[in-house]
């Protein structure tokens, strides 16, 4: 008998091969989604956890003691740290492990970094498949740290079962509370740093724009309108039921992390209760195939493109000297798809 395959390793548990998969899923691989479409069926097990928010507010610090609660809990964890990549030299630091080095030798605690390679939303191109990995491998809690990059940062929305926006006081006055966009994705607050001075007006601000969405619904539309950003995660109406709780944490010193960690908690068993969970995890679904049927899509355009009319420098080279029309080549491009 040869050896296992692949993804075999990986449903027993395999590190090496898991950390193998990820860093070949990351890099387009084909065999690596031979191996991913093999997990398939094995995945829908594992509770995933967005932490989200702009950067220096403590992500890093709050997913490190989150880690340490769940695994007193005896859970299996698995984080999904997203950093920033150079646009000069295609590199990142993938500093968040730094954050985390205490679990580094937990068995039971797979802490994978990404850079964004380009990928906008505060997210990494492969960090959905990334998750499906760690769910086949068994963890029964995925974090996913998003890269904090500011009030756009809602793409972890479509990927998570519960968002938790991250907060802390002066970062701005009361108006930043109620901004439309990664504020509105919250099913859980965390005011971190709340030993600070602010910490109460803050709590207040939030309280303010949950109030607010009563009245007037998200985006100033009534609730009926409501849908999440992108073509990814449209939030159902019964969705509005749900309080985001505001949770004021210091996460540096360990506090407030259970009462963050029993919000999240509570939020589960709400999706259990009303039947979202089933939703979430339709709009995940739906988000993901989008997510495929795109970056397959593309691919396929640029390679006709490259066959037909060139390298695609030498296209937007043309486009540049208004020797071509953009807008009709893309008309055509589109046509030439819909009728292979």
């Amino acid at each position: 008998m040869g050896a296992p395959r692949l993804a075999e390793r990986v449903l027993a548990g395999d590190v090496r091969s898991a950390a193998r998969l990820m860093r070949d899923l990351d890099d387009r691989l084909p065999e690596a989604v031979a191996s991913l479409r093999e997990l398939f069926p094995h995945t829908g097990r594992a509770y995933v956890i967005g932490l989200t928010g702009a950067p220096g507010a403590g992500k890093s610090s709050l997913t490190d003691r989150l880690i340490a609660h769940y695994r007193a809990l005896g859970k299996r964890v698995g984080v999904v740290a997203i950093d920033p990549t150079s646009p000069f030299t295609g590199g990142a630091i993938l500093g968040d492990r730094i954050r985390m080095q205490d679990h580094a030798t937990d068995p039971e605690v797979f802490i994978r970094s990404l850079g964004t390679r380009g990928h906008l939303g505060g997210l990494s191109r492969s960090t959905a498949d990334v998750v499906q990995v760690m769910d086949a491998m068994g963890k029964d809690v995925v974090i996913v740290e998003t890269v904090g990059v500011g009030q756009d940062e809602v793409e972890v929305a479509e990927l998570v079962h519960t968002a938790v926006v991250v907060t802390v006081p002066g970062l701005g006055d009361d108006v930043q509370a109620i901004k439309a966009g990664i504020l509105e994705i919250a099913d859980v607050f965390a005011v971190n740093k709340a030993d600070r001075e602010g910490a109460d007006r803050t709590a207040r601000d939030l309280q303010t724009m949950l109030e607010l969405r009563h009245t007037v619904g998200p985006r100033g539309a009534s609730p009926a309108a409501f849908h999440a950003p992108g073509d990814g995660i449209a939030r159902p109406v019964e969705d509005l039921d749900w309080e985001p709780p505001i949770v004021r944490t210091v996460a540096v010193k360990g506090e407030g992390v259970a009462d963050l960690a029993a919000a999240i908690e509570r939020h589960r068993a709400h999706l259990d209760e009303t039947g979202q969970r089933q939703r979430r995890e339709t709009a995940r679904a739906r988000a993901g195939f989008l997510m495929l049927l795109r970056e397959r899509l593309l691919a396929g355009a640029l390679d006709q493109l490259e066959e037909e009319m060139g390298r695609l420098d030498d296209v937007a080279g043309r486009i540049a000297r208004r020797e071509a029309d953009p807008y009709a080549l893309a008309d055509d491009m589109a046509g030439r798809l819909r009728t292979r």
